[in-house]
């Protein structure tokens, strides 16, 4: 009476491969234990298993039933595991002389044997398909999500019933073939656009910057000058994702869930603007059984924090390790889960506490001490991971009763993409030290700086004295170069010239008129 069937389970981001285990001796007594460290909603699939045999027309095996989990060690969670469950316990002997380990099974059961769709669809196919598996059986919600992981099939059904008839030469199911195609098609427009941006072009070409090369952007200036209309447009000029990009991304969100059966997969950066009222823990992520935060959610897209100091300050300090690592860490009695978290980070200021300090008309009513207090939330240590610190100042007049339209994020973005590609090329499949592809320059380590970012004998010069006036650290000195390195790539040059340097120092320099 022992059998085996496969399963999937979520660690972090990835899938793992559960074993589900069964076997039974006679009793007069029915009875069902489920073993190996399961939480309640796993427990509780006794209950959901007997029913939806029932409703199906399937016989279980009689007597003292056990169902193993495996690996033992590892906590299970959710209800994932009812599909396979049943199917281990189902009373048929052609079913149990089959040959399940090419087979893996996902899929929550209702009481009437329906399949409910699961969270973390996309990882569970990933994982197994990397471990040697050819077909996944899930419910029929999660299967487009799931064909994203090419070189597994992946067969959606409605019912437990359905996979049944399927698995002993009933009517088939059909599998779901992934097209890219589908999924990327249509173009990536976002439908905010720069042209709807009066005046700021300093700031516009700040964020060009960050686009194309990745950088973290402070942008600082009074109330109503455009800070989170021009954050909010960013998105429109960024390199479009690619399938690598968007798997990663649709992990994340599905284990969140915030996938749906229509939209299974992100085709757009993502864009979180989180209120700062939120917590470190909803920031970083976390929890007794840890799931993704914000930074994670804005992998690969853009972190929006507006009013950045009204973040708590654990909110703002605990942003240090992500920004530098691209990575979060999370340690909990269970375990350790790493969750990715490579973003671009934008940031959006008032200059002091009133708002107005250096306004052109309006005064300031803060005092020097109180300035300096609020200003001063921003610590030395964040500011220094931040590539680009640009002022945002008030709107004249003129700039806003005017019928010339502003340049279009189209144009715009055609200029980042060829910066970004340009990039690349020079890349040419550098790796980090984690093993992943070096795609921008915000991510380029000590070596890659000393690789590529050659300047000339001008740019050395004004780059010492930048050194030496703006007391910049090695990070900070790093951070000029990669921004000055950006730059060049507008250009199309591989030698960062004096101009590049003198735009990145510029693009650097608020500490002083603040006065940290």
């Amino acid at each position: 009476m022992f059998s085996v069937f496969y399963s999937a389970a979520i660690n972090g981001i990835d899938g793992l491969i559960v074993n589900v285990e069964s076997s039974g001796i006679g009793s007069p007594q029915p009875r069902l234990d489920i073993i190996g460290l399961p939480d309640a909603a796993v427990k509780e699939a006794a209950g959901r298993v007997r029913s939806a045999a029932r409703s199906c027309s399937l016989s279980l095996k009689k007597g003292l039933l056990t169902v193993n989990l495996a690996p033992a060690d590892i906590k299970k969670e959710g209800s994932s595991y009812d599909l396979p469950i049943l199917l281990s316990l189902i009373d048929h002997p052609t079913l149990t002389r089959m040959d399940f380990s090419k087979k893996c099974f996902v899929g929550e059961l209702s009481l009437s044997g329906e399949l409910r769709s699961v969270s973390g669809a996309l990882p569970m196919a990933i994982a197994a398909r990397d471990a040697g598996f050819r077909e996944l059986y899930l419910p029929a919600a999660n299967a487009l999500e799931a064909s994203a992981a090419i070189g597994i099939k992946v067969f959606p059904a409605e019912n437990a019933r359905q996979v049944f008839d399927h698995l002993l030469g009933g009517k088939p199911i059909i599998p779901v073939e992934f097209s890219e195609q589908d999924f990327f098609g249509a173009s990536q427009v976002c439908t905010l656009d720069y042209s709807d941006v009066k005046g700021q072009e300093g700031a516009k070409k700040a964020l060009e910057i960050a686009a194309a090369g990745s950088h973290n952007i402070l942008l600082i200036g009074p109330p109503g000058s455009g800070k989170s209309m021009l954050a909010s447009r960013l998105l429109g000029i960024m390199p479009p994702m690619t399938l690598e990009e968007s798997i990663e991304s649709s992990k994340i969100h599905s284990i969140a869930e915030l996938t749906s059966e229509l939209k299974p997969l992100l085709t757009h950066r993502p864009f979180r603007a989180p209120h700062h009222t939120l917590s470190h823990i909803a920031l970083t992520g976390g929890g007794s059984y840890p799931k993704p935060g914000e930074i994670s959610l804005a992998n690969n897209g853009v972190l929006f924090l507006d009013e950045f100091p009204e973040f708590d300050k654990r909110s703002r300090e605990v942003l240090r390790q992500p920004i530098e690592n691209r990575e979060v860490v999370i340690t909990r009695v269970n375990g350790t889960v790493t969750y990715p978290a490579s973003f671009l980070l934008v940031c959006a200021m008032n200059p002091c506490k009133c708002g107005y300090f250096g306004h052109p008309i309006k005064e300031c009513v803060c005092s020097v001490s109180t300035r300096k207090a609020y200003i001063s939330k921003l610590s030395g240590p964040i500011l220094d991971r931040i590539d680009l610190q640009v002022e945002v100042g008030a709107l004249e007049f003129n700039e806003l009763d005017t019928s010339v339209s502003a340049e279009s994020s189209v144009e715009i973005r055609k200029r980042v993409c060829a910066a970004k590609e340009f990039a690349l090329s020079r890349f040419d499949g550098e790796r980090l030290a984690n093993g992943k592809m070096l795609t921008s320059n915000a991510l380029m380590q000590p070596k890659h700086i000393r690789k590529y970012c050659t300047t000339d004998e001008a740019g050395k010069e004004l780059l010492y004295a930048a050194f030496n006036r703006l007391n910049l650290s090695a990070r900070g000195y790093d951070k000029v170069l990669k921004v000055a390195r950006t730059i060049a790539d507008f250009d199309k040059s591989e030698l960062i010239k004096a101009p590049h340097i003198a735009f990145a120092v510029q693009l650097r320099s608020l500490d002083k008129k603040y006065n940290r």
